[in-house]
């Protein structure tokens, strides 16, 4: 995959995020966009981060800007701490793909960059930066104590007292801070699966393997739930006590009706259960640059907004918590678990509209090819009926707003677009039922790998 910059930040292996290039991206975000008093740095736990962390110091240092190092960080964490001293920040990240891969974000002192922003980074890059006096460099410590304090001081110290929650440690960067922020809210906690091997968890497509070893963690331990979180701590995983994993859009509603929130901004791939939560639901594009724009526009009302990987953005002050414009993981983990109480996570998602959501990619696949199929099935409706054949229905209504959205006569949702941040063709199914959607979205990735693999 050659580095693409995007809507997630630059992406690309490993190999070819040269220091050129990166010093590059770093020069050209630090010209075209809002720096304030400096640059926050920090890195997830991927063998190559803490070089290309290196990189982006010198680099910024070199244009004369202050950096501050704060180490090995959750990505909320961080931009937290960013925005409250008015300073800017880059996350060394590749989220939730593979090690061979890293990636950069990029974050203004008012948040994450904008569409309008990435314009500004691209049309800046390849002009030389200004040779002068050398930016200081300082270290935070306190990024990650900040960030518990955050969701401690807002719930209290016995908030989750009495339940035993289950931490799949793997190799989030996010790992230990979610567990100090459950033990500061009272609950027993069990570390699961720790791994110093890098590890890629997409929370959006949990794989079969990992869903079989959270419902064994689940048979072999008392708890009241499972929680993880993706490489870098801004997508959150969560199961009930059987180990069943929940929907990130479903933890997206419970958590934003749980903060009383009147408009939630998602993506066309979140359930559309939401509409009967909210008193109003704004539909994007996939992806947060998206769902910030669309929440920035219905400011000042009570706004939250989520993705279907769980991702959750507080647009307004809330049960003690301030606004945290970026996708953040911990809020999603811990309101649903608050909410359920006595009732049970399963209990509490069975009382949740009857709308669930599957997703899914085909690896391997360029965004150039997945579009070319995408708008042979858009163009040719008899392409669209033969694809949607093994699902035993018909397209009753078509959404373009990101990819081909197809609904069908019977009401489930096939949902067909190209990954943002690698090459894969995302697949994404909606139904009444877990298992429909489940069987739905298999049948479409089957359609898939006989046109495209």
């Amino acid at each position: 995959m050659a580095p693409k910059f995007g809507t997630s930040g630059l992406r690309g292996l490993v190999t070819e995020l040269t220091p050129a290039l990166v010093g590059d991206h770093v020069r050209a975000f630090l010209k075209s966009c809002p720096v304030g008093i400096g640059l926050y740095v920090g890195r997830d736990l991927r063998p190559s981060s803490p070089d290309i962390a290196g990189i982006i110091i010198d680099a910024a240092r070199a244009a004369g800007v202050h950096v501050t190092d704060c180490g090995a960080v959750p990505t909320p964490a961080l931009a937290l701490a960013a925005m409250g001293a008015g300073a800017s920040a880059v996350m060394v990240t590749g989220s939730h793909i593979p090690a061979d891969r890293n990636g950069l974000k990029f974050y203004t002192p008012a948040g994450e960059i904008t569409k309008a922003h990435e314009q500004a980074i691209l049309g800046a890059l390849g002009q030389s930066g200004k040779q002068g006096i050398i930016g200081v460099l300082a270290r935070n410590p306190l990024v990650g104590g900040n960030y518990i304090a955050r969701y401690v001081d807002a719930y209290g110290h016995e908030a989750l007292k009495g339940c035993v929650v289950g931490v799949y440690s793997h190799s989030t960067v996010g790992r230990d801070v979610l567990m100090d922020v459950l033990r500061g809210l009272g609950a027993e906690v069990i570390e699961l699966g720790r791994s110093e091997k890098f590890i890629p968890v997409d929370t959006e497509a949990v794989d079969a393997a990992t869903r079989k070893q959270l419902r064994a963690w689940a048979a072999e331990h008392r708890m009241d739930a499972i929680m993880s979180m993706d490489g870098d701590g801004d997508r959150p995983l969560l199961t009930d006590a059987s180990g069943q994993v929940i929907p990130g859009d479903v933890l997206g509603q419970i958590t934003g009706a749980s903060l009383g929130a009147d408009i939630a901004v998602t993506p066309v791939s979140s359930n559309t259960g939401a509409e009967s939560v909210f008193d109003q639901v704004v539909r994007t594009k996939i992806g947060s640059p998206y769902v910030i724009a669309g929440m920035e526009s219905d400011m000042p009302a009570r706004v939250v907004g989520y993705e279907a990987n769980g991702g959750f953005l507080l647009g307004y002050a809330a049960a003690g918590l301030a606004p945290l414009m970026t996708r953040d993981s911990v809020l999603p983990l811990i309101a649903p678990l608050v909410a359920a109480s006595n009732l049970g996570l399963a209990a509490l998602v069975e009382r949740q509209p009857k709308r669930f959501t599957a997703a899914d990619r085909l690896q391997g696949i360029s965004t150039e090819k997945t579009n070319a199929f995408i708008a042979e099935l858009d163009t040719h409706p008899s392409e669209l009926e033969t694809f949607l054949a093994p699902m035993d229905s018909r397209p009753a209504q078509i959404d373009r707003t990101d990819g081909l959205r197809v609904t069908l006569q019977d009401g489930r949702i096939v949902h067909l677009r190209p990954s943002g941040n690698a090459p894969e063709c995302r697949c994404y199914a909606e139904a009444d039922s877990p298992e429909a959607a489940q069987e739905t979205l298999s049948a479409g990735l089957q359609a898939l790998m006989r046109a495209l693999g």
